[in-house]
């Protein structure tokens, strides 16, 4: 084959070659303009929606801002206090003399003042920007009243010129303080040379030795409460709870025990409670001994019908045909004694006629209530704060055949106490 034929097939060649790159470089031109217009597409696609997407969320941000300053222009407080007269209150503390003082909050203004200067550090508030505190005066004036006549809170706010909800907070908080604060020091367990005096004012009274106070519960009518309601309804057919005293020789408590329900008899309160704890293992008493007809008495308490006989409480003999004489006048003394914790009854529902009346609080703050009214009554008794309509306390004398203590000496105590006052 000659040169020139083999240079005309290379010839032919290479441009059938020239012409095979070419066509794949338009056909990869092509496909890549294919692909970025579809790219471009979808990229133009995606900002139309999420341009869609902003617009939607700016305009419901939008609507959510106009509801909102919408309800707050609503909501929004005009006035922090609602104006309410509270001249009452500025005419009492100017204008009433101790008569009044005494006859409508229980006390003189001495000791209400007095009274006032011992809650003020657990009752002061703080000053702020949108209204002044209820002076503390004022916030004791509440709870008094409240507690002296059991008025309700919508009476007491147009009485005292504020909130129905404030009055309510405001007797709850001085109820606390005074339990938290007072309690502590106005009702204790005496120190020797208290129980000294009370020995021997038993004794220069009664002509008892070795009495250091009488012991008593009283029913204090509730509401009847949501749970375990059946617990609460007494002998009485009233919803109630128990609160157990023992009292002095003058008529204050030095040791409470509230809450029990009132389905529980009185023996049963006292062993449930502290005092019998303290009075079985020797604690509640020191140990002073008197002998009398060769039996040594003990330091104890006075109680009625319904309480065990042990060493450090005595009760009366049963009542029949079977007493002696000297057995009958141990009962008549020991019923002289007890009437201390009577009149103390009837002093403390006299000044606190929310304990008189059904107490219609929360079950969970009817002891605290209970409390407060004898922590008060034991403030104004050390005032002097004298009272003479007393209510006579109910007799719920209740023997529980289960609360018995037959290996005691408690027998002989009484036995040698009735023969000594026989000899008298």
């Amino acid at each position: 084959m000659e040169w020139n034929q083999i240079l005309a097939v290379l010839g032919f060649m290479f441009c059938r070659w020239q012409m095979c790159q070419t066509n794949i470089f338009l056909q990869w031109a092509q496909h890549e303009r294919k692909m970025r217009q579809q790219t471009m597409q979808k990229v133009s696609f995606h900002a139309r929606r999420m341009k869609r997407l902003r617009m939607r969320r700016r305009a419901s941000n939008f609507m959510v801002v106009m509801i909102m300053s919408t309800l707050y222009r609503r909501q929004q407080r005009t006035i922090w206090v609602q104006p309410r007269p509270s001249t009452w209150w500025e005419t009492v503390s100017s204008s009433w003399d101790e008569v009044d003082w005494k006859k409508n909050f229980r006390m003189t203004k001495t000791s209400f003042l007095c009274l006032c200067d011992i809650l003020r550090p657990c009752l002061t508030r703080q000053h702020t920007n949108f209204r002044s505190p209820l002076p503390v005066e004022l916030r004791v004036a509440i709870c008094l009243w409240r507690l002296a006549t059991n008025l309700e809170y919508r009476a007491i706010s147009r009485l005292f010129g504020i909130g129905i909800s404030t009055a309510c907070c405001v007797t709850q908080q001085v109820v606390t303080a005074i339990n938290v604060v007072m309690k502590p020091l106005y009702i204790k367990t005496p120190s020797e040379a208290e129980l000294m005096v009370i020995v021997q004012g038993f004794r220069d009274r009664w002509a008892l030795p070795q009495v250091a106070g009488a012991i008593d519960g009283t029913h204090i009518s509730i509401m009847a409460p949501d749970e375990n309601p059946v617990d609460y309804y007494n002998r009485k057919n009233v919803y109630s709870v128990i609160l157990q005293v023992v009292v002095d020789n003058k008529m204050k408590f030095w040791d409470i025990n509230v809450g029990c329900p009132g389905k529980v008899s009185d023996a049963r309160v006292l062993v449930n409670s502290s005092l019998y704890s303290r009075g079985e293992n020797g604690t509640l008493f020191p140990r002073w001994i008197e002998t009398l007809n060769n039996v040594d008495i003990p330091i104890h308490i006075l109680g009625d019908a319904a309480y065990p006989l042990l060493p450090w409480l005595m009760k009366p003999f049963p009542e029949g045909n079977g007493l002696t004489q000297p057995q009958v006048n141990f009962n008549y003394r020991l019923s002289q004694a007890r009437m201390t914790i009577e009149r103390a009854f009837g002093r403390l529902r006299g000044r606190w006629t929310c304990l008189l009346k059904r107490c219609d609080a929360h079950i969970s703050f009817v002891s605290h209530i209970i409390s407060a009214c004898c922590v008060l009554h034991n403030y104004c008794e050390t005032a002097n704060e004298e009272w003479v309509d007393e209510e006579p306390a109910d007799n719920d004398d209740f023997v529980d055949s289960e609360i018995d203590h037959p290996a005691n000496n408690g027998e002989q105590i009484r036995d040698a106490l009735c023969a000594y006052l026989a000899q008298l």
